[in-house]
């Protein structure tokens, strides 16, 4: 099976995208990350532009990435210097990586306008430095910047320059789309006109995205025999990003059938996009092809009933082929197979323990209709109604995953009461218009048989009221440790008049370290809507944590 190889460049391109910074360390992990995915060539960065990626080629070094090479990245050497006396391109030496990309120009406007030379020169430079760095290094690579743009203003100069490069000794020339906007039946006609100029050679694509094309771009290089495709982790890169590695790996394996990583490999890319997301910062895309939060998701209850049936008839790969899952919103333009798919994900069986199910069917049925004796209790249906009764009120079940399965739960006879509320208060001090204000909050809660007093500070009253629970129940579930609150928002409702009197709706997106998950809280009151999404956060990490004791007790 033909092999196309992968070369990532988020540690050097990527980090060219506005809010998108990595430390030395991060760097560091991002690298040993993509090398457990199986990545061929990974670009450390360019080892002469700062001491950052100079320290990590000296750092990288240390670490066994496995068959993954690392890359260094630079230009051709300067108009007026010879290579030997370039400092700047010294440094690729210096970094001492077995694999060396450059790049050149192919467009004469950027030869004449941006360089400053003459093309005749210009093509000297791109020989001249790549036969200079050949003896040194594993692999040489020829990055041909502006290359599409470069052949519609002048085809033949274009093909002079990877002519010039191929003389020089490169392994292979990777034809590069810079500024994003080439269509891609525009790359098809010039990525065919190469193939046939440079039968023999070796071709590699890099796209970018300011026109939305760069996957497709990438897409069909392959299909043409490109060896090697240049992209990012998410497609982080400068102005609209690069060409999405993400969307192209899966894309290469499952819609083409070539080989680039293995099977294994491939189900932890969902795995590793999110590790990017985290390590950087960022909040991960939801909407993102393959390894986004809703890459599988079927809120309608027309698709989720089709889903249940054959789920072919919506999706376009198993999801879990990329290390993600079919995600069941509920909302009210959900039916009942959104409930009973969702309940079939989290291992619950509707049908089991029918005296509970109905004793809890009967308690929501009240609290929904008043007084009511049900005959025949359809679950699903019930927990439908509440769901579609609840986001009436305001609430949002989409992004507050925690909240619906605790619901869920509950409806299915299977909740767990960890702890009780008596009473909360909270104090926000302030004194004088330049301090800062103090937010003090004090607790009292049931723990089984233990009643629990206690006070704490915090950055804002949430968070004052969030560390006096973790205060009070930490003795009782050691493992609430673990638990981080990593996202906080705060939506005024529409629908009601005088902003400050309105009705609010909390999200608070938590974390462990195996799963995220959201909680939503909902009322007039700010502080009240934080403290229901606080408690649903809790309460869905301690049943989580409660059944997986459970079920490893099981196994044994």
């Amino acid at each position: 099976m033909r092999l196309v190889k992968i070369y990532d460049t988020t540690l050097r391109d990527g980090t060219q995208a506005e809010y998108f910074s990595l430390t030395l360390a991060d760097k560091i992990r991002i690298a040993e990350k993509l090398s457990q995915v199986g990545i061929h060539y990974i670009e450390g960065g360019w080892p002469g532009a700062n001491p950052r990626d100079r320290d990590f080629f000296a750092e990288i070094r240390n670490y066994n990435l496995g068959d993954s090479r690392i890359a260094a990245f630079g230009s051709t050497h300067h108009k007026d210097r010879p290579p030997e006396s370039d400092p700047v391109f010294q440094e690729l030496l210096i970094s001492k990586a077995p694999v060396v990309t450059i790049f050149g120009k192919s467009w004469d406007l950027h030869v004449k306008e941006v360089l400053r030379t003459s093309l005749a020169r210009n093509l000297e430079l791109i020989t001249h430095s790549l036969r200079y760095l050949k003896p040194h290094v594993q692999e040489l690579f020829y990055d041909a910047e502006h290359f599409f743009d470069g052949f519609q203003a002048d085809p033949e100069y274009a093909l002079q320059t990877l002519a010039a490069a191929l003389e020089g000794g490169a392994d292979c020339l990777v034809l590069c789309e810079t500024n994003g906007g080439t269509i891609t039946s525009k790359v098809t006609e010039i990525f065919q006109a190469v193939r046939e100029r440079f039968p023999e050679a070796s071709l590699g694509i890099h796209a970018h995205n300011d026109a939305e094309m760069a996957v497709a771009n990438s897409m069909i290089a392959v299909e043409l025999g490109a060896d090697q495709v240049q992209g990012t982790i998410n497609g982080f890169g400068e102005r609209c990003g690069n060409a999405n590695l993400c969307s192209i790996i899966p894309g290469i394996k499952l819609k083409l059938g070539l080989d680039c990583i293995s099977d294994d490999n491939l189900r932890r890319l969902t795995e590793l996009a999110r590790f990017v997301y985290e390590t950087a910062n960022i909040n991960p895309n939801r909407y993102q092809p393959y390894v986004g939060r809703s890459a599988f998701a079927h809120k309608g209850g027309v698709h989720a009933a089709a889903v249940k049936l054959n789920p072919r008839a919506y999706e376009h790969i198993q999801p879990e082929l990329v290390g993600n899952f079919r995600n069941i919103p509920v909302s009210d333009l959900s039916g009942k197979s959104n409930i009973f798919l969702l309940a079939q994900a989290l291992g619950l069986k509707p049908t089991e323990h029918e005296a509970a199910v109905r004793q809890a069917a009967e308690k929501i049925q009240e609290m929904l209709h008043g007084p009511h004796h049900l005959k025949d209790t359809d679950v699903l249906q019930l927990i439908l109604g509440r769901v579609k009764d609840l986001e009436a009120q305001g609430y949002s079940f989409e992004e507050a995953d925690g909240s619906l399965k605790l619901l869920m739960y509950a409806t299915l006879g299977k909740g767990t009461d960890f702890f009780r509320l008596l009473s909360y208060r909270v104090v926000d001090q302030k004194v004088g218009d330049l301090d800062t204000p103090v937010p003090e909050a004090t607790l009292r809660v049931r723990v089984g048989a233990h009643e629990v007093h206690t006070a704490a500070l915090g950055n804002g009253p949430v968070d004052a009221l969030y560390n006096a629970l973790l205060k009070a129940l930490i003795r009782f579930y050691p493992r609430l440790v673990e638990m981080r609150l990593d996202d906080y928002k705060v939506r005024v409702l529409p629908g009601t008049t005088g902003s400050t009197a309105a009705k609010v709706r909390v999200l608070i997106e938590s974390r462990d370290a195996h799963d995220r998950w959201g909680a939503i809280g909902v009322s007039h009151d700010i502080i009240e809507a934080s403290w229901q999404a606080l408690v649903d956060s809790i309460n869905y990490k301690l049943y989580k944590d409660e059944q997986s004791t459970r079920e490893g007790a099981a196994r044994k």
